[in-house]
């Protein structure tokens, strides 16, 4: 046992959480009370959220994530296990470069201070954070492992360098993302992208691909929904490469298919802009190489590809189809990407709904060569069935040797048929990982470009290869790129001289392998051996827009660590958990010129209805009417953020956890209703006051359960019950909603029960402790306080294992019987759980409110439902 050094006065008194909170706090600290270290004695639980981004200040978001996952923590160090839960910072990437610029401050500087600040603001809402193992990403202790890494990778065969068509921001720039890229334009600058060919490092998660894909069918503690996007992206599919010969050449143009059954549906090819082929056609051609360098201009991602125009120009061209030996056109296509595939299709427009809109828009022929039966076919609209492989009515039409096969047969006949021109290939809509960024807040790439050697990686005892945080920064040149005696250097092949790569890394990067290093502080390598300790994370927790990129790149690296023979494990974490949304109400005011001026809610002073809803709004300024806007995410842009630490400073960080944890499930958004942690407030209050009002009335005696009375055994019973739903909810459910709602439900049976007597007070004071102990995961602060003044200075909550629910506490001796009369409900009965069909049916018939309507009637029959209902039938 530990003294207790964190006291808060135990006689009654107004709650006051800025001094509960910072007792607790200053105890936690001084104690360091959740500094873990591996017991083999004792089973793990590494409880993992993923790490912020050091913006400046905690948003909701934040909050709901952190306490979410400290929920989870605390409640299964209560079951007595061994749980991690560690914090760091995502600290690289562009935000900070924006910042930086717009600030007239270096980068690192403007981090290192808002990693600072917001240190402190999860320090306050008392977050079982293991500190000790605390991390910035942008430190070089943090990345020279990852450039280890990445050499070890370079010299496996797992990493490369080649030209790449990548989005490119002309403001900020960089390469972008697809993701990063929203209707043409660079997600955080809003210029128009552009398409680039340039130098990029890659690593070959490719090679990974169907592991990637496989292992998820054995990752049942993951959504399904995280699972499926997984599965879309990597998009395995089986298919023939097949070659078509180039009219007039000795070229051949190779496309891949998942539908040869369509083949002699084939009317023109489709070739990306950047595509040999193209670049030789537009010689001579002005208005063809015109249209190729607009093409190029245009971005990289198939999101925007779906949705862009499609649009077209001959290349003059002629493939020779490898069946029938026609000729068929050859077009430049803006919705053909390089990168994908073999920068080439085959359009079969009576079958794809993006070739079948291309081929109407420019007078192309449409074939049908499949069928199905009992549909009819018109080659002026559109409809679903003409694409589906999958129907069994459905059979090749127009196609000679296939006619009247279906998709696997004419598939296997197409392969024989074609020969060496065709080859069995698996594909994979997943392309290796481009991870060369041009910015400068970032991890340098550790290689070195040597004239006669080539690209050399960085010897491992030379690494890390550091980044220069005293920069002045203008956001135009990366400062390393345009520093050439940072470039200098000599190849530690030849000794002569080269130039250090100046991309640095895509910060996801960092984010794929900070789960590991948490485990192993301080460790010579990567990691080392305590990681299989603590890995896989039992417990992931982050937002659900990382499903792919993070959440596949998390998947990926730890793949490379195990084969690199650091962690034995397969995937990295055994569950996920996506929390939904914060939102909250916007509103504004309309301008002239057609614009809005959003208003912070704090400003805004609001009407609502007796059911809630808000029926009108002004402004705390003016005192004139603001529009309402609707319910919407928390962002800058609509004004409608909430500042985490203004609500801590007001209610305390109890009653904020409190609110984020009851206001909707952890998956589903949450909508931010100050009234409702004004509820929460109030709660807390009550239950400060209604344990010291117990406390106040001295020691209560030992329980003695045979000597309990009815009532005091109708009220042990229902706290037994609250604390087998409660473990339910919170351990297996993760509802935690319901949880305190049904602890809300005990406190008001707990202020009726009237009972002084020594035997009452001992159920009171169980029922207390019970209360205080099922809380302390959502409310540790108040929870912390009260263990102590309901008697326990030397005891410490934060050590004490979970409630468990008494069986004999359960043990019901009577049961409460719903009563109808012809199938309409007329009273309720209490019968001891012994009753049989006749005590219970004249129970029943003398209860007044069923006597009452059973007046002029005679029974027929009695039907008893046993626990549950009796339904009297009479006329």
């Amino acid at each position: 046992m530990q003294p207790n050094h964190a006291s808060v006065p135990a006689e009654p008194g107004a709650y006051d959480p800025r001094a509960v909170e910072a007792a607790a706090q200053s105890f936690w600290s001084r104690t360091r009370a959740f500094e873990v270290v591996e017991d083999p004695s004792k089973p793990k639980f590494y409880c993992l959220s993923m790490l912020p981004y050091p913006s400046g200040a905690l948003h909701m978001g934040h909050v709901r994530n952190y306490t979410i996952g400290d929920v989870i923590s605390r409640y299964q160090r209560m079951l007595g296990k061994n749980v991690l839960q560690p914090m760091g910072w995502d600290a690289f990437g562009l935000p900070a470069e924006n910042a930086a610029i717009k600030n007239r401050t270096a980068p690192a500087k403007w981090t290192y201070a808002n990693i600072e600040h917001m240190r402190s603001q999860l320090k306050s809402l008392g977050y079982a954070i293991d500190w000790s193992r605390e991390f910035a990403t942008c430190r070089p202790d943090y990345y020279v492992h990852e450039q280890r890494m990445f050499v070890r990778l370079f010299e496996k065969g797992l990493v490369y360098r080649k030209n790449a068509v990548v989005n490119w921001d002309p403001v900020d720039q960089t390469v972008l993302a697809n993701e990063q890229v929203v209707d043409g334009r660079g997600w955080r600058s809003g210029a128009l992208v552009e398409k680039r060919e340039i130098p990029q490092w890659f690593l070959r998660i490719t090679a990974y691909a169907q592991e990637l894909l496989d292992e998820l069918d054995r990752l049942d503690g993951w959504p399904e929904a995280v699972k499926t996007m997984q599965r879309n992206w990597i998009g395995r599919s089986e298919g023939l490469e097949i070659d078509f010969a180039v009219e007039g050449s000795d070229e051949t143009l190779r496309v891949f298919t998942t539908r040869p059954d369509t083949l002699m549906g084939v009317t023109y090819m489709a070739v990306a802009a950047e595509h040999p082929l193209a670049t030789r056609a537009a010689e001579g051609k002005p208005e063809l190489a015109a249209f190729i360098a607009e093409c190029r201009k245009g971005g990289v991602s198939e999101a925007e590809l779906e949705t862009q125009e499609k649009r077209g120009m001959p290349t003059g061209l002629h493939a020779i189809h490898p069946v029938s030996g026609e000729r068929v056109p050859i077009w430049v296509a803006n919705f053909v990407l390089m990168g994908y595939g073999t920068g080439a299709v085959m359009a079969v427009p009576g079958h794809d709904a993006r070739d079948f809109e291309f081929a109407h828009k420019y007078g192309l022929p449409i074939k049908q060569v499949i069928a199905v039966e009992g549909e009819t076919y018109d080659d002026t609209r559109w409809q679903d069935w003409y694409a589906d492989k999958t129907d069994p009515r459905m059979r090749v039409v127009n196609s000679g040797v296939i006619d009247g096969l279906d998709y696997r047969g004419a598939f296997d006949k197409i392969a024989e048929v074609l020969g060496d021109k065709a080859e069995r290939r698996v594909n994979f809509r997943l392309r290796d990982w481009g991870v060369s960024r041009q910015r400068y807040w970032g991890c340098p790439i550790p290689m070195i470009h040597c004239p006669g050697c080539g690209d050399v990686p960085v010897p491992e005892d030379q690494l890390p290869v550091v980044l220069p945080e005293d920069v002045a920064f203008s956001g135009v040149v990366s400062p390393i790129k345009a520093d050439p005696e940072w470039r200098k250097t000599t190849c530690p092949k030849c000794g002569g001289a080269a130039e250090r790569e100046t991309d640095t890394f895509d910060t996801f990067m960092e984010s794929s392998w900070y789960y590991a290093r948490y485990t192993c502080p301080g460790a010579a390598d990567i990691v080392d051996e305590r990681a299989n300790y603590w890995l896989p994370v039992d417990q992931y927790i982050g937002g659900i827009e990382h499903a792919i990129l993070h959440l596949l790149y998390f998947r990926f690296f730890h793949k490379l660590l195990r084969d690199a023979g650091f962690v034995t494990s397969d995937e990295p974490a055994s569950r996920l958990l996506c929390q939904g949304m914060v939102v909250a109400e916007t509103f504004y005011r309309s301008q002239a010129d057609g614009s809005k001026i959003w208003f912070n809610p704090a400003d805004v002073d609001i009407v609502r209805d007796e059911r809630g809803r808000i029926t009108g709004a002004t402004l705390r300024a003016d005192g004139r009417p603001v529009e309402i806007g609707g319910v919407e995410k928390m962002s800058k842009s609509k004004n409608n953020g909430v500042d985490p630490q203004a609500m801590v400073d007001k209610y305390g960080a109890d009653t904020v956890r409190l609110f984020s944890m009851f206001a909707a499930p952890p998956e589903q958004s949450l909508e931010w209703n100050e009234a409702g942690v004004e509820g929460m407030a109030r709660f807390l209050r009550r239950l400060w006051t209604q344990v010291h009002k117990h406390v106040a009335g001295g020691p209560a005696p030992a329980l003695d359960k045979a000597a309990l009375d009815p009532a005091q055994k109708a009220m042990r019973r229902q706290v037994h019950e609250t604390i087998a739903k409660v473990g339910d909810d919170i351990g297996r459910r993760y509802t935690f909603n319901t949880a305190i709602a049904a602890v809300m439900e005990l406190m008001n049976a707990l202020a009726k029960f009237d009972d002084a007597s020594a035997q009452g007070r001992a159920v009171l004071q169980e029922a207390w402790e019970a209360v205080v102990r099922l809380l302390n995961p959502i409310t540790p602060h108040a929870s912390h306080a009260l263990w102590q003044a309901l008697g326990h200075p030397e005891t410490l909550i934060e050590d004490l294992s979970w409630p468990v629910a008494d069986p004999d506490a359960l043990v019901r001796d009577t049961v409460t019987l719903a009563v109808q009369v012809n199938g309409k409900l007329r009273g309720q009965i209490e019968v001891p759980v012994s009753a049989d069909h006749a005590a219970i049916q004249a129970q029943a018939l003398a209860e007044p409110g069923v006597a009452r309507f059973m007046e002029g009637l005679s029974v027929r029959k009695v039907i008893v439902v046993p626990g549950k209902i009796v339904n009297i039938v009479a006329g």
